[in-house]
C-alpha cells in the first residue's frame, strides 16, 4: 500500500486524530471529518472510474467544490490527498516531480474555491449567472494547471518545453473544454446539495 493510501485509511478511521494540515480539531466535529473523508474518496474512485479517459475527470470540480463549503485549508488537502493515492497508485507511471506539481496544481481549486466560498457562502444559487461564473472560473483553473503541469513534465523528461506545450495541445483542450462543462453544469447544484445536508454550522465561514 502506498503512504498516501495509508495516510487516507488511517485519517478516516480515526476521527478523535487532530490532522494539523486542515488546522482543525477532528474530535469536535466528526461530521465534518466524515464529509471530507467522502469528498476524497469520491475523487479517488471517480477518476479510477475515468482513468481510460485522458484528462476527463470530476475531480477538480470536486475538489473546488470542497473548498467552497469548507474553506481553502480543507479544499486544498482534499486535492493532496487525492493525489497522494491517485498519483502514486496510477497505471500510467509514477514521477515525483509530476506528483508535486499536480498536488499543488491540484489545491489551486480547493484554495481558489474557499476564498470564493468564503464571501458567497448561503447566496449562491442554481442559475445561469452563477453557473457561467463558475464555468470560466474552472476554464482559467484548469489553464493555469496545464500550464503547469506541461512545463514540469517536459522539464523532468527533458524534452524541449516549445515540443511540450504544442504536444499537449489535445490533451489541454479535452481538460479545460470538460472542466468548464462540469464546473457550468455542476457546481451550483453541488455545492446547494451539499449546503442542504451540512451540519448546523459546518461551513466555509466557521472554519
Amino acid at each position: 500500500m502506498s503512504l498516501g493510501g495509508g495516510i487516507l485509511i488511517y485519517w478516516m478511521v480515526n476521527p478523535s486524530i487532530k490532522v494539523a494540515v486542515l488546522g482543525i480539531k477532528v474530535g469536535r466535529s466528526s461530521q465534518r471529518v466524515g464529509i471530507i473523508s467522502i469528498l476524497t474518496a469520491t475523487c479517488i474512485a471517480t477518476n479510477y472510474l475515468l482513468i481510460g479517459v485522458v484528462n476527463v475527470k470530476f475531480m477538480d470540480l470536486i475538489v473546488f467544490v470542497s473548498g467552497f463549503v469548507f474553506g481553502p485549508l480543507i479544499g486544498a488537502s482534499v486535492g493532496v490527498l487525492t493525489w497522494m493515492v491517485y498519483g502514486t497508485l496510477n497505471p500510467y507511471g509514477f514521477s515525483l516531480p509530476i506528483l508535486v506539481v499536480t498536488s499543488v496544481g491540484e489545491s489551486l481549486y480547493g484554495v481558489v474555491g474557499g476564498l470564493i466560498g468564503a464571501r458567497k457562502m448561503g447566496t449562491v444559487g442554481v442559475n445561469f449567472s452563477d453557473n457561467v461564473k463558475f464555468g470560466i472560473i474552472g476554464f482559467l483553473l484548469t489553464f493555469v494547471y496545464d500550464l503547469m503541469t506541461n512545463v514540469v513534465s517536459g522539464l523532468s523528461v527533458g524534452i524541449p518545453l516549445s515540443i511540450t506545450l504544442v504536444s499537449g495541445i489535445p490533451f489541454a483542450i479535452a481538460h479545460e473544454v470538460s472542466n468548464t462543462a462540469f464546473f457550468f453544469i455542476g457546481a451550483s447544484p453541488l455545492v446547494t446539495a451539499i449546503g442542504r445536508i451540512l451540519p448546523e454550522g459546518i461551513t466555509n465561514d466557521k472554519i
